[in-house]
């Protein structure tokens, strides 16, 4: 079983929350990280999803980072609510 990651950078324009993060993040680019394994026994290449994380400024700790797990649906949740907030 082969395991890949797949890096991006994430921008959200105005401060945010993501389930399973019990605090409001500031608007910044995050890097979120995506594990991903490959399906067996099939006759082409095809990867499933196994781990999404997010790596985030440390709370209580000024230039510290942490990294954390997060559903992928609720960074998809995060993201459409930050593109629908209004303009400043």
């Amino acid at each position: 079983m082969t395991i890949r990651s797949r890096r991006e950078a994430v921008t959200f324009r105005h401060p945010f929350r993501i389930r399973g993060i019990d605090r409001t993040l500031p608007a910044g680019v995050y890097e979120v990280v995506t594990d991903e394994e490959t399906i067996e026994g099939l006759t082409f290449s095809a990867y499933r999803r196994i781990a999404t994380m997010i790596t985030v400024p440390a709370e209580g700790a000024v230039g510290t980072m942490e990294t954390l797990s997060i559903g992928s649906v609720d960074l998809a949740n995060a993201q459409a609510a930050d593109a629908s907030t209004a303009n400043d």
